[in-house]
């Protein structure tokens, strides 16, 4: 009889910082740069195993993590704008039973008589368009639900969203549309055909090139591209009863609305409804990942209402990916910039979905090993979240693949230090490690023009080891790389002097320290207010801050302890400096802390919070029995619960506005 395998014990503080740390890389990924690294089901997979790990252990929650905030943050390139209501994202079901699960739910919040409004869930940009006595004045993306990014001049070009209606009757003189962009399939096909005519690399799916072709600085990229729309929702909603209606006024208006939408009476209609567009989605001329399913009554919605991230009477039902098989090749290992191997199967090409995989990124040994991977095999791969390529089984899986012990970029030593599961190149010259360190340093500190190609450049020439050698290039150095004459060779010169004084918290996540993300950075920066505080710091003293647990306080104190602190003091010597965190003074909020949860109608969460910190008070991410209000306003979820249970004292909108100095 064989022997179980014997799981390897981790601690929960160290895996709930590892999940923090891909949760809000993948959500940066996905929401900001449009560039998604894992699908839905892994993401979800991640974020349900850290709000499980912080239920069990509250003292384990902090500040900035994802838990407590819908997903994503908006773009520095367009102006923030403020979404009158939050537009929140959507539960999943990804099968029959999870279908009937949520069916079974709202049947018991609001009894038996419920009609469904099935929709097509489609795969594009989800947008919101603001129109003031019937034109339209503001158009602005999801971002993060509550702030998106004005993108009003590249939605005005788009044919199919009116630049003025006549509000259907009863609707206020400014009202709110929601709805989505999307790619169709056949112009997506021609702008790649124009692409590859040019010598220029393939876009690569509809979902993707539609969220960029929105976000152009230039309007005239947008216009040029054939996107549409179709819109959804109406805010507020006037004289309609229910989704249907809205629906209908919508199309009333002149709005591009879905025709292949339907009223259901039961949970089985719904199911059948679902099964017949998965058979037929290939007859649309638009991509679609599901359906959204929502309860049609208003006066149902409103009984149900929300939790913190979705409303609880509309789920999206997934559909399954498309599917190929193909043949193992070859798996590679690539290190990245805290030297951390991940093996990627390189596979015979294929299409799936229309897109040609030829990479598929394994992530970690034990996920190779659990799905019994190697060269010669032959994988069924889909594109989860019809993006990412994922092999989803082998024909006759073969466990025992290993990492290799020596790194094979540098050639040095690989190890594995429990309880983590990355294998990491331990040799700090490591040139991929080097390299990745050195594209983070300058992606964070926004130096333009230094990419890859020029980085690989100037450590190969013995130019840059560091991010401080950066600062020591001369025009004469830059101008002897490839793809630099003078000016560009100025140019890049003057952006990196431009960057030496960077934000304290900016320059803190540019270091690259272990477990501290940007929020965490700005945390940091907020309590310390210097570099030169900071540096000095025990690790009781950054146990302190909250939010900082005491992983992540041992790894920022080992790191301004070992050669982190040399890197610190060569920037320093060459000119850079970070600005200090404006103090706080005394104030009438000074020792209180308050925590914000919901949306707020009148002034924006960040603005409220700075507001708090000016007044010399503490605005904190998590609910502890040290918090001393809790400011609630619509959508408040599990801050709100806890609080409640804790008894402390809650505060609306008005309420805490009212505590404000005249």
């Amino acid at each position: 009889m064989s022997k179980a395998k014997k799981k390897t014990k981790v601690d929960p503080a160290v895996r709930v910082e590892e999940l923090r740390e891909l949760i809000r890389r993948h959500e940066h990924a996905y929401y900001v740069l449009d560039e998604p690294e894992v699908s839905d089901a892994e993401y979800d997979a991640l974020f349900l195993e850290l709000r499980r790990i912080e239920d069990e252990r509250p003292d384990l929650i902090s500040a900035d993590s994802p838990t407590h905030r819908v997903s994503g943050e908006a773009s520095d390139q367009f102006a923030k704008v403020r979404h009158r209501s939050p537009m929140l994202s959507l539960q999943n079901a990804f099968d029959e039973a999870e279908i009937r699960a949520f069916d079974k739910r709202v049947r018991a919040a609001v009894g038996d008589k419920v009609v469904y409004c099935a929709e097509l869930k489609i795969d594009g940009l989800a947008i919101s368009i603001t129109y003031a006595k019937g034109r339209l004045q503001r158009a602005a993306t999801r971002g993060d639900g509550t702030t998106g990014e004005d993108v009003t001049a590249n939605v005005r070009t788009i044919r199919s969203v009116p630049l003025a209606v006549t509000p259907a009757k009863g609707l206020p003189e400014v009202f709110e549309v929601r709805g989505e962009v999307y790619f169709p399939i056949a112009g997506f096909e021609k702008l790649n055909r124009e692409m590859e005519a040019a010598g220029k690399p393939r876009f690569v799916n509809p979902r993707n090139t539609a969220a960029g072709s929105v976000r152009q600085i230039d309007p005239n990229v947008t216009a040029a591209r054939d996107l549409q729309t179709f819109m959804y929702t109406l805010d507020p909603a006037g004289p309609c009863k229910s989704q249907w209606d809205v629906l209908n006024a919508l199309e009333s208006m002149g709005f591009r609305v879905n025709k292949n939408r339907r009223r259901l009476d039961s949970i089985d209609q719904v199911i059948e409804y679902h099964g017949e567009w998965q058979r037929r989605r290939h007859e649309l001329e638009y991509e679609i990942d599901g359906m959204v399913v929502k309860v049609d009554a208003f006066p149902q919605q409103l009984e149900l209402g929300f939790v913190a991230r979705s409303p609880r009477w509309a789920i999206a039902f997934k559909y399954a990916p498309e599917q190929a098989e193909t043949e193992v090749e070859e798996i590679a290992c690539y290190v990245g910039r805290t030297g951390v191997l991940t093996p990627v199967a390189h596979v015979k090409p294929v299409v799936v979905g229309g897109v040609t995989i030829r990479n598929v990124t394994m992530h970690n040994e034990a996920q190779v090993n659990e799905k019994g991977v190697y060269v010669g095999a032959r994988v069924v791969i889909h594109r989860a979240g019809d993006v990412i390529p994922e092999i989803v089984s082998v024909k006759d899986p073969k466990p025992g693949w290993r990492m290799p012990a020596k790194c094979p970029v540098c050639g040095g030593e690989v190890v594995r230090e429990e309880p983590y599961i990355a294998h990491r190149c331990i040799n700090p010259f490591c040139g991929a490690q080097r390299l990745e360190r050195l594209r983070h340093f300058a992606a964070v500190m926004d130096i333009e023009g230094l990419g890859y190609a020029t980085l690989t450049q100037v450590i190969e020439r013995g130019v840059v080891e560091d991010p401080s050698d950066l600062y020591r290039m001369s025009r004469d150095q830059v101008i002897e790389l490839d793809g630099f004459a003078d000016k560009s060779a100025q140019n890049l010169v003057g952006r990196i002097a431009g960057s030496a004084r960077p934000e304290l918290g900016r320059f803190l996540y540019a270091l690259g320290i272990p477990q501290v993300g940007e929020a965490t950075a700005q945390l940091l920066a907020a309590d310390f207010g210097s570099i030169e505080r900071l540096r000095g710091a025990s690790e009781e003293d950054l146990r302190r801050v909250e939010g900082v647990g005491p992983s992540m306080a041992h790894e920022v104190h080992a790191y301004f302890q070992g050669p982190g602190s040399e890197l610190v003091k060569r920037l320093l010597a060459v000119g850079v400096e970070p600005q200090a965190a404006e103090a706080v003074g005394e104030g009438p909020f000074t020792g209180k802390t308050f925590v914000f949860t919901g949306a707020l109608e009148t002034i924006s969460r960040p603005d409220a919070e700075a507001l708090v910190r000016k007044l010399g008070g503490k605005a904190a991410g998590s609910v502890s029995a040290k918090t001393d209000y809790v400011v609630a306003g619509p959508g408040a979820g599990s801050k709100l619960e806890k609080a409640q249970r804790l008894k402390l004292h809650i505060l609306d909108e008005e309420q805490f506005k009212a505590l404000l100095p005249k």
